[in-house]
């Protein structure tokens, strides 16, 4: 181990449970001052492999060396000893404190009493090096998403690190703090700091990374320039067959509204306005985007026409019946069917079979009810139909749900919402947390039900994702519909700025 050019090797990381092998001798190598992305689907190991880096796992077989040096690392406190520092897509931060304590917080060579005034100096001219923009005394619980991934940058940077892991970083962002964030790992890079970047988006391992390594199975299949692949190239390495970006829309003339929606109110359970006079439609056979930062908004207004939540004042019109503050049931009846944000908490229930969890919405009907009670020879023909069309990976149907990947778990609850047939599809987030062919699966699905002359109202923070299949975007900011637009003739940074409340008349 002689190359003194590399922050990082790791030689031959194995990784077995009892059940699978999660990593297969991986090879990897991180150059000093170098964005490295890693990419991979879903179950392809990376988060194994990262949690080997950062001593949560042992590797069954394998070594590490930092600087050409063999280091064991049993534990995060391991990992920060030897310089490996680790930005969690989940903020470990504690909101009532303020950003100065959750950087000390649990660091014993800060003594009994925390010098304030020193760590306070450190913490700012950290900030100022990388532009940061962090106000030490301010509680965590004031700052926005950005912002707190700024201050788990810090703590990184105030620990010694020098090497990042950086785990689906973009994921909670606005788009308009992603380039923000690219200038911050371009700085770091610069200083001579080593980044791993974990992302699904290969729009941004474009733009920001130096090389890239590609897992899939386990093993390491692929370390490139950025320079010498195409997105679509990596795309198939990644899955192993080409993978589609572009979706063959048909032409459609939309003239008949499906949805009416006038100058709805809703409230939100502390009492406060959370829909505010929206007004807005659904034509046949098309996908309506509706774009908005998370929390103005766009859940409670989907929730409120599928019957979860009661409108204080308007009017919903689906296909010509008044169906305000009717029940969920009678929404679906009617052919409105809704794929919720939390597919664990709202759309499935985890102990449950997948049995139990593909009939949820038919249970009552003929022939999965025979007289008063289920029919389980009958329920089990219908969700191993949902399995076979949509290629569930399920090793038995009668297993619980929670035993399935997050993209598998998302396609049978799509599957279940589209085996009713509906009029209208309406689905939040997705793709979110699904990987590259699970989320090609969930679009293509969407465009299928458009061109059939369907409707899909489509929820997502992921602008590639609305303006790749939405025909309009409607935005929404603070409960208030902003504008509506066609998807053709306006750009992500357009989209952006009415995510932040601006109106298209106001932008330049």
């Amino acid at each position: 181990m002689q190359e003194n050019n590399f922050s990082l090797k790791a030689v031959n990381i194995t990784k077995k449970f009892p059940e699978t092998t999660a990593n297969k001798g991986i090879n990897f190598s991180l150059k000093k001052g170098e964005i490295h992305a890693l990419l991979g689907e879903n179950g392809a190991g990376k988060t194994t492999f990262m949690n080997i880096l950062y001593g949560i796992y042992m590797p069954t077989e394998g070594s590490i060396y930092i600087d050409s040096k063999e280091v064991k690392i049993k534990t995060p406190l391991d990992a920060l000893q030897n310089g490996i520092g680790m930005i969690h897509q989940h903020f470990m931060l504690v909101d009532s404190l303020t950003v100065l304590e959750n950087v000390v917080l649990g660091m014993k060579n800060q003594g009994i009493v925390i010098d304030r005034k020193k760590v306070k100096q450190k913490l700012i001219e950290i900030s100022n090096m990388y532009g940061l923009d962090i106000e030490p005394d301010k509680k965590v619980w004031k700052l926005s998403v950005g912002q707190q991934q700024k201050v788990e940058i810090v703590k990184v940077l105030f620990r010694g690190a020098n090497i990042f892991i950086l785990d689906e970083p973009t994921a909670v962002l606005r788009p308009q703090e992603t380039g923000p964030l690219f200038e911050i790992l371009r700085k770091l890079k610069k200083d001579g700091k080593s980044i791993i970047f974990i992302t699904h988006k290969l729009d941004e391992v474009m733009a920001v990374s130096d090389r890239i390594s590609v897992l899939r199975k386990g093993e390491l299949v692929h370390t490139v320039n950025k320079n010498d692949v195409t997105k679509e190239q990596l795309a198939q390495m990644m899955v192993g067959r080409a993978v589609l970006f572009d979706f063959d829309k048909k032409e459609q003339h939309f003239q008949e509204t499906l949805l009416d929606v006038k100058n709805l109110n809703v409230y939100a359970e502390s009492g406060m306005k959370i829909v505010d006079d929206v007004t807005l439609d659904v034509k046949k056979g098309e996908i309506l985007g509706i774009a908005g930062i998370s929390g103005n908004g766009q859940q409670e207004l989907v929730q409120t026409i599928a019957g979860l939540r009661k409108a204080s004042k308007g009017t919903i019109i689906f296909d010509g019946i008044d169906i305000t503050n009717k029940t969920p049931r009678y929404v679906a009846q009617h052919g409105i069917n809704y794929i919720p944000a939390d597919r664990i908490g709202m759309g499935l229930a985890s102990e449950l079979s997948c049995i139990d969890n593909a009939i949820m919405r038919n249970y009552y009907k003929k022939p999965i009810l025979s007289g008063c009670v289920i029919n389980y020879k009958q329920a089990a023909v219908h969700t191993q139909r949902i399995v076979d069309e949509f290629s569930v990976a399920v090793a038995d149907i009668k297993r619980p749900i929670k035993l399935l990947s997050g993209g598998n778990m998302q396609k049978l609850l799509f599957a279940r919402e589209l085996f009713e047939d509906p009029k209208l599809l309406i689905a939040s987030y997705p793709s979110r947390g699904l990987d590259l062919a699970a989320t090609e699966f969930v679009r293509k699905q969407m465009i299928s039900i458009r061109n059939e002359g369907k409707s899909v109202i489509l929820i997502s923070e992921d602008l590639d994702e609305i303006l790749s299949i939405s025909d309009r975007i409607a935005v929404m900011y603070s409960g208030q519909l902003i504008g509506v637009v066609n998807a053709g003739q306006v750009d992500k940074n357009t989209i952006g700025l009415m995510m932040a409340g601006i109106k298209l008349e106001d932008i330049d």
